[in-house]
């Protein structure tokens, strides 16, 4: 024990001299403070230089507080040139360095700013792609229903095609029967024109009062003969209003113009007589001058020849003295006939019937007539068109029509055929390519074709379906699909009648 306490004073002991020894070898060294101010007084030490052998202690007394100027060194060390050389190569580095990144900035500015024009040039053009393509997809939704009518278009159309050719192969049989039975007509015309003449002069011979009874006889021939064929006259133009089947149709109207042969076409007939005195008067307005009132059938000779002919006359209406050359009020009478049954008459003189072209040319002839069109409907209203003169010219003409000017109520449309031809089936003297009396199943004055047709087929109701305007129809009347229901055409001396009478 004691011997440890021995080692540990030791020790401290030689710490102790140590730290004596230490202390005054840097007592000579300046103070940290003083190496500030070189001009500062040194304060000499207070401890004499301790003697050998002997442990010394220094004491750190307080800082006094400095006053008056100091003087500091402001001498710097110099700097070395390779150091300085190796900061001026950083530095001229770090100078490309940041023009480069200037440049760089610089690009990647207008790189962003057409990145940003180009994002909003892509807005705006999606928003147009897609207007576009709703406008695409709308179009082919569009072609699509197109495709789909056409393709039903097609399809009816091969069917009207179908029954086009059906219907057109019927037409051409009928063609044939109709050219036969026109060959017999003819026959029988050169038949009726014989009798025609031996009547003229047994009429010039006899007394008149033969020649009454000698026309109320033939009058009765004729209409027991015509009695049963003017029923089946009035089916053909019936049925001609009605849907055609095939093989039923054909059948019947090969039957029915079989039967029609029997018919006088080359003049009107009568079926009653209906004149007081035998006549005959050069026309109607002769015959109310004459005395006679009443609306009849009666016996007419115009003035410059000797054509007898018979014709109704109208006493009843404006004023009387209309001489009737057409009538049509019941489609009992088919008009859809030749060139010599036009010229020369033919229906039926108390019901519908045509005066025939070449009695009307020696009519109109005489003297300056006017031509009045009576006409109604199917609701009951009429209305009339009238034109202040009115006459044909002769056959070798082909009846051209010469025509005044208009006033009435139902329009004009009869002007439009003024200084035309008359044309038949078998005559076609219209200007149309093909044929108007084919297309409008009548004669008339067509032109190309027609604005008015009163020869037409007579349909019942009005209006009425038909794949030609064939009707009886006056266009500025309803219109030309409107088949009317009654039409009489007559004519009246413009003159007094005495420059008529010889």
């Amino acid at each position: 024990m004691k011997t440890h306490i021995r080692r540990a004073l030791s020790l401290l002991l030689l710490i102790a001299c140590l730290v004596k020894f230490g202390v005054n070898g840097v007592s000579d060294a300046p103070h940290p403070d003083t190496t500030k101010s070189e001009g500062a007084p040194k304060r000499p030490s207070r401890s004499s230089e301790p003697k050998e052998g002997r442990c010394s202690y220094t004491f750190i007394v307080p800082q006094q507080k400095l006053k008056g100027a100091l003087c500091v060194s402001t001498e710097m060390a110099r700097a070395n040139g390779s150091e300085t050389a190796d900061l001026r190569a950083q530095l001229s580095k770090q100078q490309e360095q940041l023009e480069s990144l200037r440049v760089r900035l610089e690009q990647e500015g207008a790189l962003a700013s057409e990145v940003s024009t180009l994002r909003r040039e892509s807005s705006t053009m999606n928003a147009r792609i897609t207007h576009l393509y709703a406008q695409l997809l709308h179009e082919i939704i569009n072609k699509q229903e197109q495709a789909a009518e056409q393709r039903r278009m097609e399809e009816l159309l091969l069917n009207t095609t179908l029954q086009v050719l059906q219907i057109s192969n019927s037409y051409r049989e009928l063609e044939r029967k109709y050219e036969a039975l026109t060959s017999l007509v003819n026959n029988q015309s050169q038949l009726m024109t014989q009798l025609e003449k031996r009547c003229q002069n047994s009429i010039v011979t006899k007394p008149q009062q033969e020649a009454e009874s000698s026309a109320v006889d033939q009058s009765s021939i004729v209409q027991n003969e015509t009695s049963e064929p003017k029923h089946e006259v009035r089916n053909i133009q019936r049925d001609q209003s009605a849907p055609l089947l095939q093989k039923q149709t054909l059948q019947e109207i090969h039957g029915l113009l079989t039967t029609a042969t029997d018919l006088p076409t080359e003049a009107p007939f009568i079926s009653f007589p209906a004149t007081k005195s035998p006549g005959p008067w050069q026309d109607c307005q002769h015959v109310l001058d004459s005395g006679e009132s009443s609306s009849g059938i009666y016996l007419l000779r115009p003035s410059n020849s000797n054509h007898l002919f018979q014709a109704w006359c109208e006493q009843s209406r404006a004023q009387g003295g209309w001489t009737v050359i057409q009538r049509r009020l019941d489609g009992s009478v088919n008009f859809f006939r030749n060139w010599d049954q036009y010229k020369q008459g033919f229906g039926n003189l108390d019901g519908e019937y045509w005066l025939g072209l070449e009695n009307l040319y020696w009519l109109t002839s005489q003297a300056s007539y006017k031509l009045r069109v009576h006409m109604e409907d199917w609701q009951g209203r009429q209305a009339f068109a009238e034109y202040d003169s009115f006459h044909i010219e002769p056959e070798s003409d082909w009846y051209r029509l010469r025509l005044g000017s208009y006033q009435g109520t139902a329009g004009d449309s009869l002007s439009w055929h003024s200084n035309k031809a008359f044309t038949t089936l078998d005559r076609d003297k219209d200007a149309y390519s093909g044929n108007c009396a084919h297309y409008q199943k009548g004669g008339w004055w067509y032109h190309m074709c027609a604005h008015s047709n009163l020869n037409g087929v007579w349909y019942r109701g009005g209006h009425y379906r038909s794949r030609y305007q064939d009707g009886v129809y006056w266009a500025e009347f309803h219109g030309g699909s409107y088949s009317l229901k009654r039409v009489t055409m007559m004519v009246k001396p413009i003159q007094p009648i005495q420059v008529l009478v010889k």
